[in-house]
């Protein structure tokens, strides 16, 4: 075991925690009823997160030394605030973990990551089913944005506007 892991708790992730990462992704889809939409492998993956100038990040929970949970996130910025904030892409937790305080402890490493680097948001979605997850950021204190609506480009509606 390497010596930057702890037994249990909240870091940054690894090289070495690269496969276990890919399967709370795959974990997450198959929570979402979507299992079939993951087409990134933990080659992606592990190009994405330890690239020479990495766009995206993720800290792990652990739990007796096993990876129990994520928080995969990115910069953005606010035209408005004319500052960086963070995108939650990806917090999971394995269901036999949840409860125990995890998703919380990521989400509050990611506040004071915003609150030491003067980021002034911390964003994320959420599917209007999961009201587990709802009740969660609700007890955190987290506002729904009910006035933005989220749009995506994709597959052969993004290449046509591309090639246009």
């Amino acid at each position: 075991m390497s010596d930057q892991r702890s037994r249990s708790g909240i870091r940054p992730a690894l090289r070495d925690d690269v496969a276990a990462l890919h399967a709370l992704i795959v974990g997450l889809a198959e929570y979402e009823h979507a299992a079939d939409e993951v087409k990134a492998t933990a080659a992606d993956l592990r190009a994405a997160l330890f690239a020479s100038s990495p766009a995206v990040f993720a800290d792990v929970a652990e739990h007796d030394g096993e990876i129990v949970g994520m928080a995969l996130w990115f910069r953005n910025y606010s035209t408005w605030t004319g500052r960086h904030g963070i995108y939650l892409e990806d917090l999971f937790v394995r269901p036999e973990h949840r409860g125990r305080g995890y998703g919380r402890a990521l989400l509050a490493g990611l506040a004071r990551r915003c609150v030491d680097e003067g980021l002034t948001r911390l964003e994320w979605s959420v599917l209007d089913w999961n009201e587990p997850a709802l009740g969660f950021y609700r007890a955190l204190g987290a506002a729904a944005l009910d006035d933005w609506t989220v749009h995506r480009l994709s597959g052969e509606a993004l290449a046509r506007l591309a090639s246009s």
